[in-house]
Formats: structure tokens, sequence, C-alpha cells
């Protein structure tokens, strides 16, 4: 008998060459060598309880994964892996709007599961994302601007915590934990086992997708910035310039508006005015047929995000080193590219005060992402010019935006990760990191 053989009867235990071990890899292909002694596929609260105090007794570090989308690849270790995806049940009170997720959920799952009671609150538009990983860190969607983050509909969360205990906090219950679980990143405090969330009736409305030339790149991302800063809080976009390899530039628009189509044309209509888009799709949809509309789609492969949150507008000659350093990218073999991206904040997002929640970036107007990506057959000679690239871009972009960064597309090569990510919150969250995980059973490279 091993020592791992404690774990068995807390769910399903995998060990590397079984059949499912693959499956719980990061989604991001950077950090595909991260591979797990072990995972362990839980049901339930008490199977959690029982691997972490197995965990502790043991001296393995312990790592739970709900969608593995971390950025960072912070969803796998070298020690356990947590499997939450068995805890996915969904359960609504039609009387209240009360929604009780289960930790391992996923978009698709809560989409589907949500639809027949046409009642939503912000959710991801990937569908493999986890609703513990996206409420955790803030969660800024299509209708955050009128609607919030997905923390800000949190209600209260069930935590398993590292010591075995199962808690619920609210803002009656552990306040300072359920302060934390809103904004203050995932695998902290302990493993989430549950959420509920206050929904609403499922708006209806119009999304956009808008495509311009090259040439037009600096004048269409300067008016659609000026749009946005006074657009309607129903109104949320992303603002794009991308290229794929051996392909040239593009500028992008991807809105969607909780309003008709007809308002939406003309709340674009000053980007229009700049240059006439080579693509204008603008349709009026439910929300359910725009959540599929705008379903986020990757080649997949790996990739590399660095942001900056700005409290403003970014200036021409930012948008002009922008737009240089995209023609400059020096390629991949993956299709998915390179790019920097403007994801429009603000309006609901910034009606919540600094300190009410642990998510810190409550006066910004623009999330700045850059990305770039390539592909596990790509030569390290490319992958090196790659990060080079985006190092570079990021370093630049500080001249005209400020070093805080959304803790959600999580970044390995921060320096100051605790105040890019948590600002103002930052000593607040370490004091609850002490308080709820004194022996630091949950840890990361990124771990507070």
């Amino acid at each position: 008998m091993t020592a791992w053989d404690g774990l068995r009867g807390f769910g399903e235990l995998r060990f590397p060459g079984d059949p499912g071990f693959a499956a719980v890899a990061p989604v991001n292909r950077r950090f595909a060598a991260t591979r797990p002694a072990a995972v362990l596929s839980v049901r339930d609260t008490a199977d959690v309880a029982g691997a972490l105090a197995w965990a502790r007794d043991e001296s393995v570090p312990v790592v739970p994964r709900g969608g593995g989308h971390s950025y960072a690849g912070h969803s796998a270790g070298l020690g356990l892996v947590l499997d939450l995806r068995g805890l996915s049940g969904i359960r609504v009170d039609r009387g209240t709007g009360l929604v009780t997720v289960g930790g391992g959920t996923p978009m698709k799952a809560l989409y589907a599961g949500l639809r027949p009671w046409d009642l939503t609150f912000p959710l991801g538009n990937s569908d493999t994302v986890g609703i513990g990983g996206l409420t955790l860190g803030g969660g800024v969607t299509t209708i955050s601007r009128a609607h919030g983050l997905t923390c800000d509909a949190l209600v209260s969360t069930d935590v398993v915590l590292a010591s075995g205990e199962a808690v619920t906090a609210s803002a009656t219950e552990h306040p300072d934990l359920f302060w934390a679980c809103r904004g203050g990143g995932g695998g902290h405090f302990g493993v989430n086992t549950s959420f509920t969330f206050q929904a609403r009736p499922a708006p209806a409305g119009s999304t956009c997708l808008v495509l311009w030339s090259w040439p037009h790149a600096v004048e269409v991302l300067a008016t659609m910035q000026e749009i946005m800063l006074a657009a309607p809080e129903e109104f949320s976009a992303r603002i794009g310039i991308a290229r794929a390899p051996g392909g040239d530039g593009v500028v992008s628009v991807v809105g969607h508006h909780l309003g008709p189509a007809a308002e939406l044309r003309e709340l674009l209509a000053p980007a229009f005015a700049v240059a006439a888009p080579d693509r204008a799709d603008i349709e009026d949809r439910d929300f359910w047929a725009a959540a599929r509309y705008l379903h986020h789609a990757s080649e997949g492969g790996a990739f590399a995000v660095r942001t900056r949150c700005t409290p403003h507008a970014i200036g021409d000659a930012g948008l002009e080193a922008l737009v240089r350093a995209v023609e400059k990218w020096p390629g991949s073999g993956n299709p998915d590219g390179a790019g920097a991206a403007l994801f429009a904040w603000g309006g609901a997002i910034g009606r919540v005060p600094v300190a009410d929640t642990a998510f810190p970036h409550r006066d910004t107007k623009f999330l700045l992402s850059l990305d770039t990506s390539w592909t596990e057959e790509d030569a390290p000679d490319v992958v090196r010019a790659n990060l080079d690239w985006l190092h570079a871009l990021h370093a630049e972009t500080g001249e005209f935006a400020p070093d805080a960064s959304y803790v959600n597309f999580t970044d390995p090569d921060l320096d100051d990760w605790r105040g890019a990510y948590y600002g103002p919150n930052a000593a607040r969250l370490a004091e609850v990191k002490r308080r709820y995980d004194p022996d630091r059973c949950f840890s990361s490279p990124q771990g507070l």
C-alpha cells in the first residue's frame, strides 16, 4: 500500500498514463509540461475535505481545478490536482431568482441550465471556463457594464478550508472570506464547492461584429474609445487589432448592446464615418442567441497575455505604438496570431466602491490586453521571439497605461503582481490568507 491509497474512496484517483488523466491538462499548452503526480476527481464536499486532510498529513501540495483556463497554468501543479468538474449541479429558485451552482460547473452547462428559466447573471463566453475561476477573479463579461461583475452577483459561497472545515461565506457569515472571494483570485483560501448568485431576467438586445482594413486602425481605435466613454452602460465592446500568420492586420469591434440593433447602429455611426467597414454584422438577438454569437473560439495551442487597466482612453501616440507593434509581430504557426484589444469597462463596474470587494479596478475604463500565440511544434527560437515581442510591447505600454493587471488574465511574468492584481486591497487579502490558510496549504507561484 502506498501513501496515495489513502485518497481512494474520496473520488476517482488517476495517475499519469491512466485513462482520463490527460483531460485535466492546462488549457494553455505553454504549460503542458506541468504534470501533477495525481489527479483526484471529487464528487462532493466530503471528498474535498478528505482529500485536503490527506494532503495536509502527507505534506503534498494541492491545487483545485475547475475549467483549467488559468492563463499562467496555475490550475495545474506537481502534487495533487483536485478535479472539481464533478461538482456541477445547478439549482434555481424561481421565486427569489437565486441560482446555486456547483464549484466546477462550466459555462456551457450554466447557459443550458439557466435558459429554461430565462434567468442569467454575468457569465463567461467560453464553453469550458469554470464558474469558480471566473467568479473568484471578478468576472468581467459582455453585460458587466450594465449588470456588474460576476462576483457582484455573488450572494454566498461554500468553501472547504485547508483545515477540512466546510464553511459558508456571505455578507453575514465569514464576511472577510466572502469579501476575498469577490475578486481576490482563485485557489488562495480554500476550495469553493458551490456558489449562489442573484440572477435576473435575461435581457434581449443586439450584437455587432464590425471589421475594418488596417490603414484605418488608429482612427477607428480612437473613435471607438470616444464612443465607449460616452455610451450607455447597456453597450459593451471589445475593440481589437490583430494579425494572423501570413495575413494583413485587421481592426475589429465585437459588441453586445442590451437594446435594439437600430440603437447600436446609431452608437457606432461615428466609427462608420471614419471609414466604411469591410464587414458590419449588426442584428437583434435574444440573450441566448447573443451568447452563442459572442461565443469565444480559439485554435488552442500555447499563448501568453499581458494586461494593463487604464482609467482613461489611450491617446493617438499610444495607439500608434500598438499598431506598429502588431505590424512587427514575429509570427508563429498558430492561426490565433497576436494582437491588442481594448475591453470597455465602466458603468456598473465602477459603481461599487473599491474597498467593498477584493476586485480593485473599479475606475478602469479600458482593459488593455496584449496577446501572442504559438504551437507546441514551433521551434524554441519562435517561442522566444514571440515572448520577447510581448514583453517589449508590455514595457512600451507602461508609458501610457498604469501598472495594473486583471488577475483573471493571469500573467506569470509580472514582477509586482500583488500590486498589479490587487492594488489597495492587497494588504487585506494577505490578512485573510493568514487567517484561513496559515500553513499555506494552497500555494502557487503567485499565491498570496
